[in-house]
Protein backbone atom coordinates (compact mmCIF):
# COMPACT_ATOMS: atom_id res chain seq x y z
CA UNK A 1 0.00 0.00 0.00
CA UNK A 2 1.10 3.67 -0.74
CA UNK A 3 2.24 6.47 1.96
CA UNK A 4 -0.16 8.65 2.21
CA UNK A 5 -0.20 11.80 0.98
CA UNK A 6 -0.52 14.46 3.42
CA UNK A 7 -1.19 18.17 2.55
CA UNK A 8 -0.02 20.63 5.11
CA UNK A 9 -2.33 23.94 5.19
CA UNK A 10 -0.77 27.11 6.71
CA UNK A 11 -2.47 29.30 8.32
CA UNK A 12 -3.78 31.73 5.76
CA UNK A 13 -3.91 28.72 3.10
CA UNK A 14 -7.34 27.92 1.29
CA UNK A 15 -7.44 25.03 -0.42
CA UNK A 16 -9.88 24.41 -3.02
CA UNK A 17 -10.74 20.10 -3.84
CA UNK A 18 -11.95 20.77 -7.56
CA UNK A 19 -12.90 18.00 -10.14
CA UNK A 20 -16.10 16.36 -12.13
CA UNK A 21 -18.99 16.27 -10.19
CA UNK A 22 -19.39 13.09 -9.10
CA UNK A 23 -15.09 12.74 -9.10
CA UNK A 24 -15.51 11.51 -5.17
CA UNK A 25 -15.07 15.67 -4.14
CA UNK A 26 -17.39 15.22 -0.96
CA UNK A 27 -16.37 11.76 -0.29
CA UNK A 28 -12.76 12.28 -0.25
CA UNK A 29 -13.32 15.51 2.30
CA UNK A 30 -15.11 13.25 4.67
CA UNK A 31 -12.06 11.44 5.97
CA UNK A 32 -9.34 13.92 4.53
CA UNK A 33 -10.34 17.43 6.07
CA UNK A 34 -11.86 16.03 9.50
CA UNK A 35 -11.86 19.30 11.46
CA UNK A 36 -10.93 21.66 9.44
CA UNK A 37 -13.55 24.14 7.98
CA UNK A 38 -14.92 22.71 4.73
CA UNK A 39 -17.40 25.38 2.66
CA UNK A 40 -19.62 22.81 0.35
CA UNK A 41 -22.38 24.25 -2.05
CA UNK A 42 -24.29 21.01 -0.76
CA UNK A 43 -24.14 23.06 2.53
CA UNK A 44 -26.24 25.78 1.10
CA UNK A 45 -28.52 23.87 -1.48
CA UNK A 46 -29.62 21.59 2.12
CA UNK A 47 -30.46 24.04 4.16
CA UNK A 48 -32.28 25.91 1.40
CA UNK A 49 -34.10 22.87 0.23
CA UNK A 50 -35.39 22.29 4.09
CA UNK A 51 -37.83 25.81 3.68
CA UNK A 52 -37.89 25.40 -0.23
CA UNK A 53 -41.32 23.75 -0.96
CA UNK A 54 -40.08 20.06 -2.07
CA UNK A 55 -42.34 20.96 -5.21
CA UNK A 56 -40.22 23.44 -6.41
CA UNK A 57 -37.20 22.04 -8.06
CA UNK A 58 -33.71 22.57 -7.44
CA UNK A 59 -33.05 23.80 -11.03
CA UNK A 60 -35.30 26.96 -9.88
CA UNK A 61 -33.20 28.06 -7.31
CA UNK A 62 -29.56 26.78 -8.13
CA UNK A 63 -28.31 30.53 -8.95
CA UNK A 64 -28.77 31.41 -5.20
CA UNK A 65 -26.96 28.32 -4.08
CA UNK A 66 -24.21 29.32 -6.14
CA UNK A 67 -24.01 32.76 -5.33
CA UNK A 68 -24.81 31.90 -1.07
CA UNK A 69 -21.50 29.13 -1.82
CA UNK A 70 -19.63 31.96 -3.22
CA UNK A 71 -20.52 34.51 -0.48
CA UNK A 72 -19.64 32.64 2.45
CA UNK A 73 -16.28 31.47 0.70
CA UNK A 74 -15.77 35.17 0.65
CA UNK A 75 -16.70 35.80 4.39
CA UNK A 76 -14.97 33.19 5.50
CA UNK A 77 -11.88 33.94 4.38
CA UNK A 78 -11.77 37.62 5.27
CA UNK A 79 -11.55 35.47 9.05
CA UNK A 80 -8.02 33.37 10.15
CA UNK A 81 -7.27 29.92 10.02
CA UNK A 82 -6.64 27.65 6.77
CA UNK A 83 -9.70 26.83 4.94
CA UNK A 84 -10.81 24.30 2.21
CA UNK A 85 -13.56 24.96 -0.66
CA UNK A 86 -15.07 21.85 -2.22
CA UNK A 87 -15.82 23.30 -5.60
CA UNK A 88 -16.14 21.97 -9.52
CA UNK A 89 -14.06 25.15 -10.71
CA UNK A 90 -14.50 23.63 -14.07
CA UNK A 91 -15.23 27.44 -15.40
CA UNK A 92 -12.63 29.77 -15.88
CA UNK A 93 -14.67 32.76 -14.03
CA UNK A 94 -14.85 30.63 -11.23
CA UNK A 95 -11.18 30.14 -11.07
CA UNK A 96 -10.37 33.74 -11.96
CA UNK A 97 -12.97 34.12 -8.37
CA UNK A 98 -10.94 31.97 -6.18
CA UNK A 99 -8.07 33.35 -7.48
CA UNK A 100 -9.04 37.25 -6.65
CA UNK A 101 -10.67 36.14 -3.44
CA UNK A 102 -7.19 34.90 -2.28
CA UNK A 103 -5.19 38.50 -3.11
CA UNK A 104 -8.01 40.30 -1.55
CA UNK A 105 -7.81 37.75 1.33
CA UNK A 106 -3.76 37.42 1.48
CA UNK A 107 -4.77 34.23 1.52
CA UNK A 108 -2.32 31.41 -0.72
CA UNK A 109 -4.96 29.72 -3.18
CA UNK A 110 -4.42 25.77 -3.67
CA UNK A 111 -5.64 23.30 -6.38
CA UNK A 112 -6.05 19.81 -5.40
CA UNK A 113 -7.82 18.62 -8.41
CA UNK A 114 -9.42 14.74 -8.88
CA UNK A 115 -8.83 13.95 -11.87
CA UNK A 116 -11.09 11.24 -12.41
CA UNK A 117 -12.15 10.17 -16.19
CA UNK A 118 -16.09 11.64 -17.18
CA UNK A 119 -17.71 7.90 -17.19
CA UNK A 120 -16.52 7.18 -13.66
CA UNK A 121 -17.72 10.71 -12.50
CA UNK A 122 -20.97 9.54 -13.80
CA UNK A 123 -21.23 6.55 -11.94
CA UNK A 124 -19.88 8.32 -8.68
CA UNK A 125 -23.50 10.59 -9.48
CA UNK A 126 -25.46 7.60 -10.41
CA UNK A 127 -23.85 5.94 -6.80
CA UNK A 128 -25.07 8.69 -4.64
CA UNK A 129 -28.42 8.83 -6.18
CA UNK A 130 -28.08 12.61 -8.00
CA UNK A 131 -27.22 12.96 -10.94
CA UNK A 132 -25.96 16.41 -12.97
CA UNK A 133 -28.16 16.83 -15.79
CA UNK A 134 -26.46 15.50 -19.20
CA UNK A 135 -26.29 18.62 -20.77
CA UNK A 136 -24.58 20.27 -17.46
CA UNK A 137 -22.29 17.38 -16.81
CA UNK A 138 -20.93 17.59 -20.73
CA UNK A 139 -20.67 21.43 -20.09
CA UNK A 140 -18.27 20.40 -16.85
CA UNK A 141 -16.27 17.62 -19.09
CA UNK A 142 -15.61 19.99 -22.05
CA UNK A 143 -14.73 22.67 -19.90
CA UNK A 144 -12.17 20.33 -17.64
CA UNK A 145 -11.11 19.40 -20.90
CA UNK A 146 -8.08 21.88 -21.69
CA UNK A 147 -7.35 23.09 -18.37
CA UNK A 148 -6.64 19.02 -16.93
CA UNK A 149 -4.57 19.45 -19.80
CA UNK A 150 -2.73 22.31 -18.69
CA UNK A 151 -2.71 20.83 -15.15
CA UNK A 152 -0.87 17.65 -15.82
CA UNK A 153 1.78 19.59 -17.28
CA UNK A 154 2.18 21.14 -14.16
CA UNK A 155 0.92 24.57 -15.21
CA UNK A 156 0.11 26.71 -12.35
CA UNK A 157 -2.72 29.31 -12.69
CA UNK A 158 -2.07 32.73 -12.21
CA UNK A 159 -3.46 33.97 -8.85
CA UNK A 160 -3.15 30.34 -7.23
CA UNK A 161 0.22 29.20 -5.17
CA UNK A 162 -0.03 25.65 -5.98
CA UNK A 163 -1.82 22.38 -7.91
CA UNK A 164 -1.45 19.39 -7.04
CA UNK A 165 -3.51 16.45 -9.46
CA UNK A 166 -4.69 12.64 -7.71
CA UNK A 167 -6.51 10.01 -8.91
CA UNK A 168 -9.29 8.07 -6.67
CA UNK A 169 -6.77 5.88 -5.17
CA UNK A 170 -4.82 8.74 -4.31
CA UNK A 171 -7.60 10.72 -2.94
CA UNK A 172 -8.37 8.07 -0.34
CA UNK A 173 -4.58 8.18 1.10
CA UNK A 174 -5.12 11.65 1.05
CA UNK A 175 -5.19 13.84 4.79
CA UNK A 176 -5.07 17.74 4.96
CA UNK A 177 -3.98 19.14 7.97
CA UNK A 178 -3.54 22.84 9.57
CA UNK A 179 0.01 23.06 9.79
CA UNK A 180 0.59 23.22 13.47
CA UNK A 181 3.06 26.65 13.88
CA UNK A 182 5.75 26.42 17.07
CA UNK A 183 6.14 30.19 18.27
CA UNK A 184 9.03 31.74 20.05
Amino acid sequence: MSEPTVIELGPRDLLVVAGLPGAGKTTMLRHAAAGLPVLDSDQVRERLGAVVPPVVPYRCYRLVVHAWHRLRIVGRALGDGPMVVHEPSTRASTRVLLALVGVVSGRAVRLLFLDVPAEEALAGQRSRGRVVRARSFARHVRRVGKWREELLADRVPVGWRSVQVIDRDGAARTRVVAKVLVGC
